[in-house]
């Protein structure tokens, strides 16, 4: 699985919404740079875990480190549903059967 890239600790890559996730929110590393990326990180994590040949400190450090990958993903999957929300509403109008026969 791909694993995300560290990056500079002055850095803020953008999440899929376009906007600046700031990297301190996520110890241990910065800010994913994509959902799916986010998600690999996460499954490499859990499987760590579950060996159960981890020492405690980094069992600990692993833990931090998928709280804070959980709630960016949260945050981008909000705001990918929020964009959703104002593309349907722009966009999306109920079908009308009888409509489309009459053009």
């Amino acid at each position: 699985m791909a694993k995300s890239s560290n990056r500079a600790s002055g850095d803020s890559p953008a999440d899929a919404s376009g906007t600046d996730v700031p990297a301190a929110s996520l110890p241990q590393g910065a800010a994913p740079e994509s959902f799916e990326l986010a998600l690999g990180e996460l499954e490499q994590i859990v499987q760590r875990m579950e060996s159960g040949a981890l020492p405690l400190e980094q069992s600990l450090a692993d833990y931090r480190r998928g709280a804070a990958l959980i709630a960016w993903c949260r945050k981008s999957l909000s705001e990918v549903q929020q964009q959703v929300r104002i593309l349907e509403a722009d966009l999306l109008r109920p079908f009308d059967a009888g409509e489309a026969e009459e053009s």
